[in-house]
């Protein structure tokens, strides 16, 4: 049995270290906009709350007989578009419509022509330098 990298993690034949630095860059800034989608949709998440609380500190403030101050939140910024026309979701929807969309396909119809859609060459380079050769816990797959 051999121990290296599986077929789908070797540097297919004339590509470069280069090119496999290049997209490994892309693919990184890829996973950075992941990241930045999953801190969007907290935004929307936090958001959606923090509005539900402040419904309920309208009613507790209308129970307590301040109804000047529960109708001013009510008027003003229970329900409030949190930008121009929209609400968290549509900001959601619009970046996933828009750059979150196009950067996954860039980033996949660059794999599919350089790479030959093998992904992750750079970190399976890096596995095969860093690990120990017949050591438990360091074989090349699983």
């Amino acid at each position: 049995m051999e121990d290296g990298p599986a077929a789908d993690h070797e540097v297919p034949e004339g590509v470069s270290p280069q090119t496999v630095d290049a997209v490994g860059k892309l693919t990184k800034a890829l996973e950075t906009t992941e990241r930045a989608r999953g801190h969007l949709c907290a935004f929307h998440q936090l958001t959606g709350e923090s509005d539900r609380r402040v419904e309920e500190a309208m009613h507790m403030l209308r129970d307590a007989g301040h109804v000047e101050w529960a109708d001013r939140l009510e008027r003003e910024l229970f329900g409030r578009n949190v930008l121009e026309g929209r609400w968290t979701f549509q900001i959601v929807e619009e970046y996933d419509a828009g750059y979150w969309t196009s950067f996954r396909e860039l980033e996949a119809a660059l794999l599919e022509d350089v790479v030959r859609g093998r992904r992750h060459l750079r970190e399976a380079g890096m596995k095969e330098d860093h690990r120990s050769r017949g050591e438990s816990g360091h074989a090349a797959a699983h």
